[in-house]
């Protein structure tokens, strides 16, 4: 996989050190590659997919891999947690060192999201933008609620069923503003650039022109999927409408700032674990060496994996209030 990404303006890296001007044109881009490393065994508790940069330098997909693929198009980075039909609800462990991959647990259980009629699995490849968080001592003046204490989710809308871990180059469409139990939990809407249809699909209004119904879906998906297990229904601001491509990279930017703030210890990072690779220099409580980078993971023994569980194929059948 070959990323073209181009740093952020403030934040600078050890390993690619910027220039004056690239630290004042960020439309100036840098070719980067990231690969994955599985580690444990799929569908069990001990599963973690580490990454790894061209160099096969160990890194934080949540701090280390840029947030822009083209600062001057607006293309962000994504890094691709659950691939589209899929259940298994896989996150960036931001409170683990190097953050890798791995699967939620709830109760001593690893968890799956529920199959709510007619839907299967997750609707999109579903993941994150890099070097974003949505901080939790903030309160949105839309939403009226603070960050989840995430990166900012996306959702990818291509034809494409994306890998685990896989780093994507995304445009973005639009945004959805999810209210879950009391946070503010935003929903980026986005294509691939690679999609065949990415040139047609530019901002919220052309989804609901040539995919119908995709964002209803959406809002259905992400309104019930939590009822299976007992949990209310989630709300949403703004009526449950979609806002625009405009509306959604500024809060993606006002993420990145929040982000900029936390790995600069200007914001409390609370039990987020913010040691990387690339990104703090040397001195900084947040620079994990290359030998400590190595030893997490070898930590980390090879397993075979797992069977998923049938009760996962269930679907859930209740009527929409």
């Amino acid at each position: 996989m070959l990323h073209t990404t181009s740093p952020s303006a403030d934040v600078s890296f050890r390993r690619y050190p910027p220039s004056q001007s690239q630290t004042e044109n960020t439309s100036l881009q840098v070719n980067m590659s990231f690969t994955v490393e599985q580690r444990g065994s799929l569908n069990a508790l001990n599963f973690r997919l580490f990454f790894k940069n061209a160099e096969g330098k160990y890194i934080s997909p949540f701090h280390d891999i840029p947030i822009y693929a083209d600062e001057s198009q607006n293309i962000f980075h994504m890094v691709v947690e659950v691939p589209r039909w899929t259940n298994a609800k896989m996150e960036i462990a931001t409170k683990d060192l190097l953050n890798p991959i791995k699967q939620d647990v709830k109760k001593g259980k690893l968890r799956y999201v529920a199959n709510v009629f007619p839907h299967k699995g997750y609707i999109w490849n579903y993941g994150a933008i890099p070097q974003t968080w949505e901080d939790p001592a903030h309160k949105d003046g839309d939403t009226d609620c603070c960050g989840d204490n995430d990166p900012i989710d996306v959702c990818e809308i291509g034809s494409k069923v994306c890998s685990r871990g896989e780093v994507i180059k995304v445009k973005v469409l639009g945004i959805l503003a999810m209210i879950d139990e009391g946070e503010t939990d935003w929903k980026v809407i986005a294509i691939n650039v690679e999609d065949p249809e990415a040139n047609d699909l530019n901002n919220i209004s052309d989804v609901q022109r040539l995919k119908p119904g995709y964002l209803e879906a959406t809002v259905d998906w992400f309104r019930r999927y939590k009822v299976p297990d007992g949990k209310p229904e989630n709300r949403f601001a703004f009526n449950e409408e979609f806002k625009d491509k405009d509306f959604a990279i500024e809060v993606i930017k006002a993420t990145h700032n929040f982000w900029k703030a936390l790995i600069s210890q200007k914001a409390k990072a609370g039990e987020l674990n913010c040691k990387n690779t690339c990104v703090s220099a040397s001195d900084s409580p947040f620079c994990c060496s290359a030998d400590e980078a190595k030893a997490v993971v070898e930590a980390c023994p090879c397993g075979k994996d797992e069977d998923i569980p049938s009760s996962v194929d269930k679907w859930f059948y209740y009527e929409k209030k």
